[in-house]
Order: C-alpha cells, then structure tokens, then sequence
C-alpha cells in the first residue's frame, strides 16, 4: 500500500494534534467538531424567514 501526499499530510497533521491534545482530549475534540459542521449545515439549510417575506 502506497500513501499519496495527501495521505502523509493528513498523518502529519493528526500526530501533532495528538500532540498537542493529548489522548485523552482527542474524543471531545472530535465530538465538538461533528457538533460544529452540524450547526453549520443546519445553518445553510435553514432559511430565515425574514429574508423569504421581504423583497
């Protein structure tokens, strides 16, 4: 199995944040970042009101 560069990168990136983190602190890290792009697509996906009545 070969890794691309995006592989390494990526590698790269998660043991410095394990670094930095700790083991321990990595699932609520993770769990706040799921809770974080789910807020963000609710947002995109909800539709004020008050932009759709005013013209």
């Amino acid at each position: 199995m070969v890794l691309g560069k995006i592989e390494i990168v990526l590698l790269i990136v998660l043991a410095i944040v394990i670094l930095f983190t700790g083991g321990k602190k990595l699932p609520e890290l993770a769990r706040g970042i799921g809770q974080s792009a789910k807020e963000i697509k609710k947002g995109f996906r909800d539709t004020p009101e008050d932009k759709t009545t005013k013209k």
